[in-house]
């Protein structure tokens, strides 16, 4: 299964994403760049050579000093005049999230396939999880990034405002896009996915945005990105919510019964799933502390969800030490 049969991974084919799209080692050992190793020269000159009335266009967002669901570390932005001589300003952001426009270095994640105790080419975890040798820090990207950049306008290729709920972008739907547009994938191309981010929104301005996207790009989006050689990534929505992936169901796979002994043996965790735990050694259970329900629970921290009038009250207080009162 794939792009020419126009269908999503398998359980089995989506595990074996780390091996088959794998790109460790392709520019060696020592490799800092990754992807952006398909941006040569001539890549560049001829990206240049597109530019017919030279605009600029800008595909950030604008920078958001309000707390909110999607916010909770909202960037700061103080500006300091009065007996100061000059227009002064103090700027600090948390840039990871999904409302600040970013780029995501080599070490921003761990490696899923190796326990995630190594980065990007096998290098190590340093002290506190920081890259080692600062090994895939975006410091290594300080020339730029200069090349073709081409949209993927998935709403206008489906004749919608935004994609679906429920309906992720595919890869073969970038394979249509491009040729809808009369454009041929290039080695070196940043692919920009548009989901229809600010159109969603406009239309839904009771629906604050969260932490996550309510529909974003399918993992099958990587068998395109790969064969074609792309370098950079852009999205307006990440990557669609793993209920809409539709390739692991992690939440009913962790409450089967039969995983209830694997969690307790093997990590030390209690399971939920009374049926599970039932099954199990009640010798276990007790070597675990997991014998005595009321004792446990006793020695629990429930995390439960801010009452509403007490979230505003605490994002209004946020607000005053933000103006600095």
């Amino acid at each position: 299964m794939g792009l020419s049969e126009r269908t999503p991974p398998t359980v089995d084919e989506y595990l074996a994403y780390p091996e088959r799209f794998s790109n460790w080692g392709r520019w060696g050992d020592d490799d800092e760049l990754g992807t952006l190793n398909h941006i040569t020269d001539d890549v560049r000159r001829t990206a240049a050579a597109l530019v017919r009335e030279g605009r600029t266009i800008s595909l950030a967002r604008p920078v958001d000093t309000f707390a909110g669901p999607a916010n909770p570390y909202p960037a700061h932005h103080f500006v300091a005049m009065e007996g100061s001589g000059g227009a002064l300003d103090y700027f600090g952001m948390f840039i990871h999230g999904f409302t600040q426009t970013h780029i995501d270095a080599l070490s921003h994640l761990g490696a899923h396939q190796h326990g995630r105790e190594v980065y990007w080419n096998n290098k190590p975890f340093g002290p506190f999880r920081m890259p080692a040798g600062r090994r895939g820090t975006i410091e290594h990207w300080r020339e730029g990034i200069v090349t073709r950049g081409v949209l993927y306008d998935i709403p206008r290729l489906r004749g919608t405002d935004w994609v679906e709920i429920g309906h992720p972008v595919h890869g073969w739907e970038l394979v249509d896009a491009a040729a809808a547009c009369g454009v041929e994938p290039r080695a070196g191309d940043a692919v920009v996915i548009r989901s229809g981010h600010g159109a969603y929104h406009a239309a839904h301005p009771d629906e604050p945005p969260g932490f996550g996207s309510p529909s974003g790009v399918h993992a099958s989006c990587i068998e395109f990105l790969y064969e074609t050689d792309a370098s950079v990534l852009v999205w307006d929505w990440q990557d669609a919510p793993g209920d809409q992936q539709k390739i692991y169901d992690f939440l009913n796979s962790r409450n089967a019964p039969d995983v209830a002994a694997y969690m307790v043996s093997e990590f030390g965790y209690g399971h939920g799933n009374g049926a599970g735990m039932s099954k199990i050694d009640p010798a276990v259970l007790k070597e675990g502390n997991f014998d005595d329900i009321d004792r446990f629970l006793d020695k629990t921290l429930f995390q439960s969800p801010v009452p509403p009038d007490l979230k505003k009250r605490m994002i209004d207080e946020f607000e005053k030490i933000k103006a600095g009162f």
